[in-house]
């Protein structure tokens, strides 16, 4: 059974999912920048290490509230 649960999601455009498709997480962040970037993972720590990454201080552009929202609700998976 595959379970999806939406990080963000701010319009049609710009979201984070992730997918949960047995052992693997697959993440999908849709941006009208960049297009579709699709990853998987096989653990949640693996998922962590990329999200603290990704959205780090230093990258990310919104603010530090939603930043930490990001990261829980990912964490939360």
């Amino acid at each position: 059974m595959n379970k999806k649960v939406q990080i963000y999601k701010h319009d049609k455009w710009n979201m984070l999912t992730v997918e949960i498709q047995g052992k693997q997480l697959v993440v999908r962040e849709i941006s009208d920048q960049w297009g579709e970037d699709t990853r998987t993972f096989l653990s949640r720590p693996e998922l962590m290490n990329w999200a603290n990454h990704r959205f780090s201080e230093e990258r990310y552009q919104g603010s530090e509230e939603e930043r930490q929202a990001i990261l829980e609700a990912l964490g939360e998976v």
